[in-house]
């Protein structure tokens, strides 16, 4: 049986569903019709739907012409559920945020289950990708399973595989970024290994379900701690008037014991600033308080009001409040050369500046209305290239795309804060943050 599924992998001769057609989903979508799968896209969102089919990418570091092959090729896109029954392998790869409690919100994966549970049948195998708590894929999942008549690893197969997407990283992707894997039962595994065997240069094979769940929590935790740790220390640094920056650089020259970590703003993305509350949220129901992992969480999210702080102390050196000052943010993604707004610490920074009395405009081409959606809709849209930095009382540096003319900035703003270390030499109405 293992045998003729492995078979069927080096032949493309699987049906493959993708349920979720974003950061995640879209690449891996692309990366199977590439390999020669008949690959079927499912989303909620009828106008990213639209968008890609018209051959367009919905996803800026996503060409369109990689949109247009999948539809040259034969791939369908929809919403429709039923159009799963077809599919030998499925895909889920939607999002798992937060609710306002932080708490996990897993309403999109039990849109997804329930969907699906018509449609099973036996023969298929389904897939999670999305960042979960551990035990989250077979609690979601077998349930419908068995409410389909079928038996979870043995009529249907159920298997974890977190994503691990970096996007704009042009060094790693699908095909050379390991990929780990666990099942429900051996079976479950050993197919999920095949599949992921044909998509990925290697394939890391873990005893669960759960273990492969907790390995997705562990990696962006290391993150979120380490990121937390140079946060406070740039803090302090401050204060004490050391570049953190050079600090930073200076240890990174030790050739072992130590790995580089930069501050920032805050973070921001789908993963690092949400996974430490799936883990303290799943923790606590075992007895354990992951005080550590929920302060590094508090540290980074405090960093957006250190910002504002240097902001009023910009303004303040000029004479100026922040009652109605002129404030220009640059860049509103989360990370430079990308339009990923998701979390992005820019957005309480814009808040609380906004809540203070600041006139506030940004500037970030990579923000269009497809992906504006969480952004303030009667906040002002400017190009800095085209109206310059000089009007404004103070320009906040939030994020540091490779498009923005960092000396021009510097000349014409009477004031910037720069969040992320782009300046490297002290120079009049710069202030670090």
């Amino acid at each position: 049986m293992e045998a003729a599924f492995g078979q069927a992998v080096d032949r493309r001769d699987l049906r493959i569903a993708v349920i979720g057609l974003g950061y995640v989903g879209l690449p891996l979508l692309i990366r199977l019709g590439g390999l020669g799968f008949p690959v079927l896209g499912l989303d909620a969102s009828a106008e990213r739907l639209a968008l890609i089919a018209d051959g367009r990418s919905p996803i800026r570091h996503i060409p369109d012409a990689e949109v247009q092959g999948l539809i040259d090729a034969g791939c369908r896109f929809g919403a429709d559920y039923a159009d799963t029954a077809t599919a030998d392998v499925i895909i889920v790869c939607v999002p798992t945020p937060l609710t306002a409690n932080r708490i996990p919100d897993m309403s999109h994966v039990e849109a997804v289950a329930q969907g699906l549970r018509p449609h099973l049948r036996a023969g298929q195998m389904i897939v999670l990708e999305s960042t979960v708590y551990p035990g989250a894929t077979e609690e979601h999942f077998r349930p419908i399973i068995e409410a389909a008549g079928l038996v979870p690893g043995r009529d249907v197969c159920l298997a974890y595989s977190p994503e691990r997407e970096d996007p704009g990283n042009a060094a790693y992707s699908i095909h050379n970024t390991p990929k780990v894997c666990g099942g429900l039962t051996e079976t479950c595994l050993a197919r999920a290994a095949a599949f992921y065997g044909a998509i990925s240069s290697q394939v890391v094979p873990v005893s669960s379900l759960k273990t492969a769940e907790m390995t997705k929590l562990l990696e962006n935790i290391h993150r979120c701690v380490n990121i937390g740790l140079v946060n406070e220390m740039k803090v302090v640094a401050d204060r004490m008037g050391v570049d953190v920056h050079e600090v930073i650089s200076a240890a990174a020259t030790k050739p072992f014991g130590f790995t580089a970590y930069w501050p920032g703003p805050g973070l921001g993305g789908h993963c690092i600033p949400i996974d430490p509350y799936y883990l303290s949220w799943k923790a606590r129901e075992y007895g354990v308080d992951t005080r550590f992992v929920e302060l590094a969480g508090q540290v980074n999210e405090a960093m957006t009001g250190f910002v504002v702080g240097k902001v009023t102390l910009a303004l303040n050196d000029q004479g100026l409040s922040v009652r109605g000052a002129r404030v220009l943010v640059c860049g509103l993604a989360y990370k430079k050369n990308v339009d990923d707004l998701r979390k992005s610490p820019a957005l309480p920074i814009i808040d609380q500046l906004r809540a203070l009395g600041a006139h506030l405009e940004f500037d970030d081409r990579y923000v269009t209305e497809l992906n504006r959606t969480e952004v303030p809709s009667d906040l002002r849209q400017v190009d800095v290239a085209v109206v310059g930095a000089q009007g404004y009382d103070c320009v906040v540096l939030v994020t540091d795309h490779d498009y923005y003319d960092f000396d021009r900035l510097l000349s014409e703003a009477p004031a910037l804060v720069d969040t992320r270390g782009r300046y490297r030499r002290a120079a009049p109405g710069l202030y670090g943050a």
